[in-house]
């Protein structure tokens, strides 16, 4: 699932505007873990279900601007990077040793890795920034990344899980303003509130009905 996210992510992307691929992404993140979850028994409540609503429409409120007709093969590339994420995060909250876990996967990647390479081998343009990058990306701040999730899902229920993962967009919207000196905007400012609120709503009230 690691390696089918990262793939089917990376090459959906060459076609698709930003707002266009976190949108669908995080779509088919959402509707993968909530049916799982669903499926394993857990059962939405009205704040819930209202959280849920109000953090897709933030996020919808912040990409929509930018939305553009994507090509029917990126979407679909897109899509499947969502629920191979989904599945790979539901799978997840199992993990007793999130680094350990982490490591074997991305080990167990190479393999299909290597044969996407020689695939697009004719198409190769290697440069030293490009693979100092690329090593930074995948092996540093990705891997940590999914070392620190793996940990957060073992406290998460299957919903919160997903609903949590709406942030991701507007975090990283954020983190353009932050690190790359990009202007905040009201729109940004009016999604972020929508979106972590309505994730904060959700979250709250299934951790209030838990401990009752």
């Amino acid at each position: 699932m690691l390696f089918l996210y990262a793939a089917a992510f990376s090459l959906a992307y060459v076609s698709l505007t930003a707002g266009t691929g976190a949108l669908i992404l995080f779509g088919a993140v959402q509707v993968t873990m909530l049916v799982a979850a669903i499926r394993s028994g857990e059962r939405l409540g009205a704040f819930q279900w209202a959280g849920m609503a109000v953090a897709v429409g933030g996020l919808i409120y912040l990409v929509l601007p930018g939305l553009a007709a994507p090509p029917l093969g990126s979407a679909t590339l897109m899509a499947t990077a969502g629920v191979a994420w989904g599945l790979y995060s539901v799978n997840g909250r199992g993990a007793v040793d999130p680094l350990g876990q982490t490591r074997r996967n991305f080990v167990l990647t190479i393999p299909m890795a290597l044969l996407l390479l020689l695939a697009w081998l004719p198409k190769l343009s290697v440069s030293r920034e490009g693979v100092l990058l690329a090593v930074i990306s995948g092996a540093i701040t990705s891997g940590l990344g999914y070392v620190i999730w793996y940990r957060a899902l073992r406290e998460l229920s299957g919903v919160s899980a997903s609903l949590v993962q709406l942030s991701t967009p507007v975090l990283a919207a954020l983190g353009g303003i932050v690190l790359l000196s990009e202007p905040l905007s009201s729109r940004l400012f009016v999604a972020s509130v929508l979106v972590l609120g309505g994730i904060a709503l959700a979250v709250a009230t299934r951790q209030q009905k838990e401990a009752t």
